[in-house]
C-alpha cells in the first residue's frame, strides 16, 4: 500500500520515525564495506547513519517526494525509486534493512515480498527490519473504528500488524533463518500540540478518502476525545505504538519462488 506523503511535515514532526531506527542500525552484523539497502529510506536519515558505518549503502523508497528530499540533502548518496515487492539490482546484496515500512505493505504481499527480499540477497546475507506489530496504535484505531460505526460507516484496517508467531513462519518459508524477534510496547510523543489529529492526517489517511472534509474532522474530533485519557499525559499525546523487529539470515537452502 503506498501513499502520498507531506514529505516536509514528515521532516518536521515525525522525525521519531527515524530517530527510533536508529536502534535498529544496530542489529545489522555485516562487516564495514558490506552492500547494504535501506528499503523505504524515505528522506535518507537512516541512509546516511548506515553510510557512517561503513556500508555501502543505497536508499529506495517508493515515493517520489521522500527522494527528492533525500537526494537534495544527501547528493553523495545513492537514491532509487522501487517497490519493495518488484525492485532489481544488478548485484546481490550483503544486508537489506528496513525500518517502519512493512506494515504499510498488504499482508496478502509478504509472502511474496519475503522471498523477493531472499532473491536480492547472498547466501549468508541479513535481512534487518523494524515495523509495527500486533497491537500498534490500537487506541487509535479502536477509537476510529467506533466513530464510523456510529455514522453507519466501515472503518478499513489498513495497516499489517502481525505477532512474531505469525511473521517468523512467513520468514522461514521464504528461505530466512530467523536469528532475533522481539515485539514491545513503546508509546511514543508526539512533536504538535495537535498530536492525535495531525498523527491520524500524517499516517492515517486511507480510512477517510472520498469522505467530506467537515465528516472527516468530526470523527477524528470524536476519536480524539474518547482517547485523551489514556494517550494524553503532561501536556503532549502519545501514540500507543507496539513495535517488532527481526534479524533473519538468508539461508543456503533453496527458498520458495514467490508466486
Amino acid at each position: 500500500m503506498n501513499i502520498n506523503w507531506d514529505a516536509k511535515g514528515y521532516k518536521e514532526n515525525f522525525s521519531f520515525v527515524h530517530e527510533y531506527g536508529e536502534d535498529v542500525v544496530s542489529l545489522l552484523k555485516s562487516p564495514k564495506g558490506a552492500a547494504v539497502l535501506d528499503l523505504g529510506c524515505g528522506n535518507g536519515a537512516l541512509s546516511v547513519k548506515l553510510l557512517e558505518k561503513g556500508y555501502k549503502v543505497i536508499g529506495m523508497d517508493a515515493s517520489e517526494a521522500m527522494l527528492e528530499i533525500a537526494k537534495a540533502q544527501y547528493p553523495h548518496m545513492t537514491f532509487l525509486q522501487g517497490d519493495a515487492c518488484s525492485f532489481h539490482l544488478k548485484e546481490p546484496l550483503d544486508a537489506i534493512f528496513s525500518n517502519a515500512v512493512f506494515h504499510w505493505i498488504d499482508a496478502s504481499m509478504h509472502p511474496h515480498m519475503l522471498c523477493h527480499l531472499a532473491g536480492q540477497l547472498k547466501t549468508g546475507g541479513e535481512l534487518v527490519c523494524e515495523f509495527g506489530g500486533n497491537g500498534c496504535a490500537e487506541t487509535v484505531h479502536a477509537a476510529l473504528e467506533r466513530a464510523f460505526a456510529k455514522r453507519g460507516l466501515v472503518y478499513p484496517r489498513v495497516f499489517y500488524f502481525p505477532t512474531i508467531g505469525e511473521y517468523a513462519p512467513l520468514l522461514e518459508e521464504a528461505g530466512f533463518r530467523v536469528e532475533y524477534a522481539v515485539l514491545f510496547d513503546r508509546p511514543t510523543k508526539q512533536k504538535t500540540e495537535d498530536g492525535f489529529k495531525d498523527w491520524v492526517n500524517m499516517f492515517d489517511k486511507a480510512p477517510f478518502e472520498g469522505m467530506d472534509e467537515a465528516l472527516k474532522d468530526e470523527i477524528i474530533e470524536e476519536a480524539e476525545a474518547e482517547s485523551k485519557e489514556k494517550l494524553y499525559h503532561d501536556g503532549s499525546w502519545y501514540i500507543d505504538y507496539v513495535r517488532i523487529r527481526f534479524r533473519a539470515v538468508k539461508s543456503s537452502k533453496r527458498f520458495r519462488l514467490a508466486a
